[in-house]
């Protein structure tokens, strides 16, 4: 990549960065083209330049948003904690993004997510839902997780919650409770007991 290429996809990324911390205060509605370019610290111009339309950039920055929190995750993961360590912090991160995103981004999310062939869904099936089987699979060889429970359960398991978030009446819902929902899948509904309290 060239200096050119290279201060381009600075400013992107910086045109991105700002259009998503609005949309994490104020939701994808509430927030202007002209607040954007402001927070950017860049022209109107500049931003349809790159992204054409408000629409473009409201999926530019879903996809940006869900890059870096995969990302954050595989380093969570791959990280030197134990792996309680790593479940409180997961359960920890899924409880501080609920209270700072505002609940329209969230549901322009869930919706981006419910709609056929999303990226959202591709990244899921092809990223996320590999990167947890292998974290569970830490978790049979550590004895935090009952090896005897097949990963094809597990698999299912997952598939089923990834089914239920795509339904609206589900979806519309579960923001409030997003951390009882990741306790939920970690822990079951006997909770954090066992090995898993141990450090």
């Amino acid at each position: 990549m060239d200096g050119f290429q290279r201060r381009r996809e600075m400013k992107k990324t910086q045109i991105l960065q700002a259009a998503l911390d609005l949309f994490m205060d104020y939701g994808v509605q509430k927030v202007s083209m002209k607040e954007i370019a402001t927070e950017a610290n860049v022209s109107q111009v500049t931003i349809y330049n790159y992204f054409v339309s408000k629409d473009n950039l409201i999926d530019e920055v879903i996809k940006y948003y869900i890059d870096r929190e995969l990302a954050n995750f595989e380093q969570l993961i791959n990280s030197n904690q134990t792996f309680p360590e790593k479940i409180k912090a997961i359960i920890f991160i899924k409880s501080e993004t609920a209270k700072q995103i505002n609940e329209n981004f969230y549901q322009t999310l869930m919706e981006k997510y419910t709609s056929k062939a999303s990226y959202i869904q591709e990244v899921y099936a092809k990223k996320a839902v590999p990167m947890m089987m292998g974290f569970f699979e830490e978790g049979k060889k550590l004895g935090y997780i009952d090896p005897q429970i097949s990963n094809e359960a597990i698999f299912m398991y997952l598939q089923i919650f990834q089914e239920a978030f795509q339904r609206e009446e589900i979806y519309q819902h579960i923001f409030p409770i997003t951390e009882d929902f990741t306790k939920l899948v970690f822990y079951g509904i006997a909770g954090d007991s066992g090995k898993a309290e141990e450090q």
